[in-house]
């Protein structure tokens, strides 16, 4: 079943998930539903927050990607409770953009070397140094589980530019290709 993504301005967009507990009534079901709507929204990678649930779950194919990146083909990852330590490295500026923010792409700046620890389905752990744009999509949608946005890496001036572009999201002007929850409107 696919499942909203909810929007730029939705406040679980910007709590801290909660950690996920082995027994997790309705796991299965859930990553289903959360492929099924990456799928569907034409994404690599798809947070739970962005489904509306804090929790810290993160569902990422990177494989439609992989003939321009090649660590990207073949890579489907389910990572449970995911931790990510950055590496060392150079600073690489590419273009990211986010089914949660949809019509925006904007230039982000990501060491893209990281040391990767996570649960699977089953609850079993996982290490993993992972370095190209793969590392930067484990980032981008990690970033989620800590409430954080891929323009929360952008300079001002450039947050200042697509103020207007934000503002229509936050206020459900825009359309969009796949089910989507818009911020709550706030009474005045």
């Amino acid at each position: 079943m696919k499942l909203p993504v909810y929007l730029y301005g939705h406040p679980v967009l910007r709590k801290t998930a909660e950690t996920v507990a082995p027994g997790r009534e309705g796991l299965k079901e859930l990553l289903e539903n959360m492929y099924a709507t990456m799928y569907a929204s034409e994404g690599v990678g798809l947070a739970a927050p962005q489904v509306g649930l804090s929790e810290r779950i993160v569902v990422i194919d990177a494989d439609p990607v992989g003939e321009s990146f090649p660590e990207c083909a073949g890579r489907r990852l389910t990572l449970i409770n995911p931790e990510v330590e950055v590496l060392d490295g150079e600073r690489i500026v590419r273009a990211e953009g986010c089914l949660s923010l949809p019509g925006l792409s904007e230039n982000v700046g990501r060491t893209e070397h990281i040391r990767l620890r996570w649960q699977d389905e089953n609850f079993e752990q996982h290490e993993e140094e992972i370095s190209g744009f793969l590392a930067r999509i484990v980032q981008h949608e990690c970033d989620h589980l800590y409430g954080k946005l891929y323009i929360d890496h952008i300079s001002p001036i450039r947050k200042q530019l697509i103020r207007a572009k934000l503002t229509n999201i936050a206020g459900g002007k825009i359309r969009v290709d796949y089910p989507v929850k818009f911020a709550p409107k706030t009474r005045k």
